[in-house]
């Protein structure tokens, strides 16, 4: 992942729409929503090698030695994957990040291991700090340099929380506590197979760090998504501590990624939305990753509804003209404490021609569940291709509850109170979803239920090469 403010870049098969020959692909954006494609960034050296996943930093003090008359040089970290050994190679740009040079030195760190990628490098204070993993391991790795060139090894996270069958993309972050002037480091580790939904999934775990060691508060185990369809999201480097954590996730899962049907239309898999992250003390277990889309307003088009009084009632959306196929949402629910398990709301999105849908819904009562199920479209046959996702999300202590979401054409994401739980879910229609709908049922007479939902413009442009929001190949 290329980590400037207004660039990004993935593993990339250039030559195919499966993984299989990785490069590093390049985007840029100026709002994280509009996005340019632009040539391969980093090749590698022969036909029997790919680059993997890493991370890139701006090298403001010319630390490397790479940059002695600019302030804006870039430094790309990645894991070259050999035949007989995954090892960590740098790269240096003078424009920015659209063109590099492999250092004459790589590897920077050598191995005899097929299983250590994925560099993640953040600066701390007066040193770079990677975090890497040995996949099968169950090891997160930090690495400490001076210069980008020379690292040296300075401790292990070993085994914490669900081991899986492996470890990949592992993220350090600083991010912000809510309602404080404080921040707290986040690692989260990436792990596939072995997911409890089946394939991949993304913990994560707060903690301290000091430069070398990284400790977490407590042995919970906590995932970033309750759905299927986010994995190994990264962080930006160089956002401004005040404008908090921004990420991006890949938005599928390795049990069926290579086998998504949208072949026909040139593209595999898609980016979640840019979202804003930040730790808020919610549940009981303390320390939640509260995630909400970053600023939408780029990409929010008329307001297709708009209700106040939406209580015990239905509203339907006719979206069938929106250009893009697609909508945002948002409900705002208050004056619901102590409403029996009857009391819920629901929304679908659905086609008048083929009958599909997906929908969700919440129980105010009882034990405060959220669903997602997306088993109503059937576009896609697969085994793994699970249909229904739940999690619990209680009442706030005044009776109030939201809940937001966009739906794409192929793609869900739902943010559940205030963004304390989230979900990312693909599907596939064999029609467009044309229909929204939204209900309330069995709530008190003096509870309040507001809700909007707008059109979403469409970022792609009659060009498809000068757009990669759904075109991206993990």
């Amino acid at each position: 992942m290329f980590n400037s403010p207004d660039c990004f870049a993935v593993p990339d098969n250039p030559s195919g729409l499966v993984a299989g020959d990785q490069h590093w692909g390049h985007a840029t954006s100026k709002d994280l929503y509009y996005w340019t494609n632009h040539p391969i960034a980093i090749s590698p050296p022969n036909n029997e090698s790919q680059v993997f996943s890493g991370s890139a930093v701006i090298d403001t003090n010319n630390t490397s030695g790479f940059f002695p008359n600019q302030k804006n040089g870039v430094v790309a970290i990645y894991t070259l994957n050999t035949p007989t050994a995954q090892v960590q190679e740098i790269a240096y740009s003078h424009d920015g990040g659209y063109t590099f040079t492999r250092f004459a030195g790589n590897p920077v760190i050598n191995s005899t291991s097929t299983q250590f990628r994925d560099p993640k490098v953040i600066w701390h204070e007066d040193h770079w700090v990677m975090a890497i993993a040995y996949a099968q391991d169950y090891t997160i790795g930090i690495f400490t340099s001076a210069d980008l060139k020379t690292w040296t090894h300075a401790s292990n996270f070993t085994r914490p929380g669900l081991p899986g069958e492996q470890y990949e993309c592992p993220n350090l972050v600083k991010i912000p506590v809510h309602g404080s002037a404080e921040s707290m480091y986040l690692l989260l580790i990436s792990i596939n197979p072995g997911a409890p939904l089946g394939g991949s999934i993304t913990q994560y775990l707060p903690g301290v760090f000091n430069g070398t060691h990284f400790v977490p508060i407590d042995d919970v185990t906590r995932y970033t998504d309750f759905a299927k369809d986010n994995y190994a999201g990264q962080f930006f480097y160089g956002i401004p501590e005040s404008e908090g954590a921004v990420s991006i996730a890949w938005a599928s899962n390795w049990q069926y990624a290579q086998d998504a049907p949208t072949a026909d239309e040139g593209w595999r898999s898609a980016m979640s939305l840019p979202r804003r992250n930040f730790l808020a003390n919610i549940t009981g277990a303390g320390w939640d990753l509260v995630s909400l889309p970053h600023d939408l307003s780029p990409v929010v088009g008329e307001q297709l509804a708009a209700r106040n009084d939406l209580l015990n009632e239905t509203l339907v959306v006719d979206y069938s003209s929106v250009a893009s196929n697609a909508i945002y949402f948002e409900a705002h629910v208050s004056g619901v404490g102590g409403v029996s398990s009857a009391a819920t709301l629901n929304f679908s999105a659905s086609s008048p021609i083929s009958g599909e849908s997906l929908s969700g819904g919440y129980l105010f009562g009882g034990n405060n569940s959220f669903f997602l199920d997306r088993g109503g479209v059937r576009g896609f046959d697969d085994a793994f291709f699970t249909s229904s996702f739940n999690t619990t999300s209680p009442l706030r202590a005044d009776g109030t509850w939201t809940l937001s979401g966009v739906i794409d054409r192929s793609l869900i994401e739902v943010f559940v109170d205030r963004g304390a739980r989230s979900a990312t879910a693909t599907f596939y229609a064999t029609q467009p979803l044309t229909l929204f709908a939204v209900s309330t049922a069995g709530l008190p007479k003096g509870a309040s239920v507001s809700v909007r939902v707008y059109a979403l413009k469409s970022t792609w442009s009659e060009d498809a090469e000068t757009n990669v929001v759904e075109s991206i190949v993990k």
